[in-house]
């Protein structure tokens, strides 16, 4: 329970939130593309933290996705790498809603 209410705190307290793993390649692609568009992002690596496990159980429950990485845009479910790189054309107009840029 405490890590949904982690994971909810990072996703309800961030513009754009990441949950990712540190050598992951769909994620490094994930944080050059927001870092591209100058997005201000919180980017949380699973592999790296204590509950990251229980974090990712969290986040499947909430979002029925299991993989990394997972990304929310002003609190919305984005989805993985492959659906952020198909809304590159809609990136900017989604981080200025945000305010993370």
């Amino acid at each position: 329970m405490a890590a949904k209410t982690k994971a909810q705190d990072i996703i309800d307290n961030n513009a754009v939130a990441v949950f990712s793993k540190s050598y992951c390649p769909y994620c490094k692609a994930t944080k050059q593309l927001l870092s591209e568009m100058g997005a201000k992002a919180y980017y949380i690596e699973l592999d790296q933290v204590d509950d990251g496990a229980a974090i990712q159980d969290a986040l499947e429950e909430m979002t029925h996705q299991r993989s990394v990485p997972n990304i929310f845009i002003d609190k919305k479910h984005i989805g993985g790498n492959s659906d952020l790189q198909g809304k590159k054309k809609q990136l900017p107009e989604l981080l200025k809603a945000a305010q993370a840029v």
